[in-house]
């Protein structure tokens, strides 16, 4: 048997030492000596493998990374951009057919009606120009709010032309605790501008026009059309309509759009507009958003989600 024995060559400098093994003394290789204050010098440590032979080798168990072999859960909820606070309610299993889903709209139409005979529009206004401007700054804020703030401000600026005249800074001042009063002050007088060159300062009569406004979305179009002037083109989904029609099943959609287009063949159009309004009003003294009163809710026979919504 060959005798294998090492030779260490030491070398000048104090943590380079030259090593030999084998039966061929000639080969040199050089490492790193350790000085090890309670015994002798000991190696570093032993040489890296380069990157090419670490992506060639076959992967082990050790060396997988923690989230390897993990099923990635996929998030299914649309959130369209959303905040966590603005998301929609949990949706209740809905009825396999739409005969099932017209049953249960016809119900929820007829008792809410008889549960809030007198639900309207919480927003004060004289006009459509006044019920636009509250509109706008409804974002985010509470119709109480709104009440607050709108009296001065329809003293000051009665209508889009004097609104459109009007300072920037001024407007901010009143509007400011609507919160983002910035933004929303910049959209009233961008909207009154917008009136007066192209609509002669009248508020216009249909979501194709109304839409590009300055601060206005189709939920705002709705808004005008069904409260100022009667007509039934579509339906106000606020968080409440949203919340109210997941929960009665009436659709699984969770974008505001979406809900529309649900909602609107279940019930007849000229209750588009009242719709809204009773199940806004529903939503705001019975089926709150955290701990719904179930207990004594009208529809509580044909909702699915009453006793487990949260």
């Amino acid at each position: 048997m060959e005798d294998r024995a090492a030779i260490l060559l030491f070398s000048p400098s104090p943590f380079l030492c030259v090593v030999s093994s084998g039966p061929n003394p000639d080969r040199f290789t050089e490492t790193h000596m350790a000085k090890d204050s309670n015994g002798p010098r000991q190696p570093l440590s032993v040489k890296k493998p380069s990157k090419r032979a670490a992506r060639s080798a076959p992967a082990t168990r050790d060396t997988l990374p923690r989230s390897a072999g993990k099923a990635k859960s996929r998030n299914t909820t649309k959130t369209f951009g959303q905040k966590p606070s603005q998301r929609a309610a949990p949706a209740a299993k809905s009825p396999k057919t739409k005969a099932d889903k017209l049953a249960i709209a016809a119900v929820v139409l007829e008792r809410l009606k008889a549960e809030y005979p007198d639900a309207h529009c919480e927003l004060d206004h004289t006009n459509a120009f006044e019920l636009l401007c509250a509109t706008i700054l409804s974002a985010q804020c509470t119709d109480a709010r709104v009440n607050m703030v709108t009296p001065q401000l329809f003293k000051a600026y009665p209508t889009a032309e004097a609104l459109s005249l009007a300072k920037l800074e001024d407007v901010e001042v009143i509007v400011r605790t609507t919160g983002f009063f910035r933004a929303k002050a910049k959209s009233l007088v961008g909207m009154a501008n917008r009136l007066v060159d192209r609509h002669g300062g009248e508020v216009p009569r249909t979501i194709a026009e109304l839409v590009p406004l300055p601060g206005v979305g189709r939920k705002t179009a709705n808004v005008i059309l069904g409260n100022a002037f009667d007509i039934n083109e579509g339906i106000v989904v606020d968080t409440h309509v949203q919340r109210l029609s997941r929960r009665l099943g009436l659709t699984r959609e969770a974008d505001p759009i979406g809900i529309e287009k649900a909602l609107m063949p279940l019930f007849p159009q000229q209750d588009w507009a009242l719709l809204s309004h009773l199940l806004i009003w529903h939503g705001r003294r019975a089926c709150f958003a955290r701990k719904p009163e179930c207990g004594g809710c009208v529809v509580q026979d044909v909702c699915p989600s009453a006793g487990v919504a949260s």
